[in-house]
């Protein structure tokens, strides 16, 4: 058998956690740049609070009910993250357990004998919330597919399920599947889901009754056949070991206000490429391929959203490395490459590719033992900025008032990773 967990409402249980005052009141989080909704309690929801849509637009709403709104803090909830899994790894094991996002996991329970299945997921709701103060729904079925139909429904009638459902019946997961609608399918996207429906496919019963043939040819092939196998209850999409070492590192913000001149455009990269230096540094390795993309703003009439147009280039170093000042000079060359006069940015981006192990790249005999010692230096500043935070020390480059940055005017504090920041206890 598989688990699913899933923290309920992740970033607002977050924000409830050390506002008490807030538990039972409609709360919201916003995306970059209060922009857009994107988590909500139950009591938003029932509001009539939309998800995924613009702030600006369901400002009537949230102003009429007093709706408690928060900007994206997120070294709280990357702090409350990390202890959520750390629980489930306590409870049953590092190579148990595969953190699928940063408020979902899978649990492998193949060590647990059947008929303790329904007391174990009710023992991890209750001890995550124990230890951690965050709510969690808890889905359990014989393969992913199946746990993640599982833990949706959980949610609905939470006073019934009690945020926990085991599909453990031929009988209990045919139900299931039929109260679960095709586009709610996990793998299902919305081009697929319109799909399935003109072949009267409107429900996960259905999908499961059709065969390997009839996947291979409308369903994407191998992908579509685990799917289908999935729903079956085989397992065909197996547990994952946790990726340590990213492939590629990116780091990207919106602008806080509309940026012409380009001066604000190389602070931009500059800071980006220092960030994306730092995470490429705290797993020990060096890039060799560095890219920077920036995205117009573009007007538009119409309903539809309208994303604007990005353009983007890239460099190959001559040798790999992880060394701020060797990543930002050619960083801002880049940037310099792609800037127009006369345009309007609204976003801007570095990422980081062709990723080799630090201890791979060979010290320089021409050179001076000072500057073979620069990773030492890297080292060091990383982790004052660590220590002291808001990027103490940073390259003249980066800029000083820096006023591109995103806004956050609903900041809550960093109650877990600031000492300023600690809650009173009056």
């Amino acid at each position: 058998m598989i688990a699913i967990v899933d923290c309920n409402s992740f970033y607002c249980s977050c924000e409830r956690l050390f506002r008490p005052d807030l538990e039972n009141k409609p709360v919201i989080v916003l995306s970059n740049n209060d922009g857009c909704i994107i988590s909500r309690s139950d009591e938003a929801k029932a509001l009539g609070v939309g998800m995924a849509g613009p702030y600006f637009k369901a400002k009537p709403i949230i102003e009429a009910n007093h709706v408690a709104v928060f900007s994206s803090n997120y070294n709280l909830y990357g702090d409350l993250s990390w202890r959520v899994m750390e629980t489930l790894r306590t409870m049953f094991g590092q190579h148990n357990v595969e953190v699928y996002s940063v408020d979902e996991a899978f649990i492998n329970l193949d060590i647990i004998p059947p008929e303790q299945i329904e007391d174990i997921a009710m023992q991890i709701r209750t001890t995550v919330e124990q230890w951690t103060g965050i709510k969690v729904s808890v889905g359990v079925a014989t393969t992913k597919v199946l746990a993640k139909v599982a833990n949706k429904l959980s949610k609905k009638n939470k006073a019934i399920t009690q945020c926990v459902m085991v599909l453990n019946t031929k009988e209990k997961i045919d139900a299931a599947l039929q109260q679960t609608s095709i586009d709610a399918v996990w793998g299902v996207g919305f081009s697929y889901a319109e799909k399935l429906k003109k072949f009267n496919i409107h429900t996960a019963y259905d999908l499961s009754k059709q065969n390997i043939i009839w996947a291979k040819k409308h369903l994407g092939g191998v992908v579509g056949v685990r799917l289908i196998q999935e729903l079956k209850g085989f397992p065909s999409i197996q547990m994952k070991d946790e990726l340590l070492n990213k492939k590629m590192i990116m780091t990207t913000r919106m602008f806080g206000a509309a940026v012409t001149d380009i001066k604000s455009i190389k602070e931009a990269i500059a800071t980006y490429t220092s960030r994306a230096a730092e995470k490429l540094r705290r797993q020990n390795c060096a890039a060799k391929t560095i890219s920077v993309f920036l995205v117009a703003k573009q007007e538009s009439h119409n309903a539809s959203f309208n994303r604007g147009t990005t353009i983007n280039t890239y460099t190959t170093l001559p040798l790999a490395t992880s060394l701020t000042h060797q990543l930002i000079k050619p960083a801002i060359v880049l940037a310099e490459r792609l800037f127009e006069q006369g345009t309007v940015y609204k976003k801007a981006g570095v990422m980081l590719s062709d990723i080799v192990p630090d201890a791979s790249i060979q010290g320089n005999l021409f050179l001076s033992d000072t500057k073979n010692k620069s990773r030492f230096l890297m080292g060091v500043m990383d982790n004052i900025n660590f220590s002291q935070r808001n990027d103490i020390l940073k390259f003249a480059a980066s800029g000083t008032t820096r006023n591109w940055k995103m806004q956050q005017n609903f900041h809550s504090p960093k109650y877990t990773s600031r000492w300023d920041d600690l809650c009173l206890v009056k």
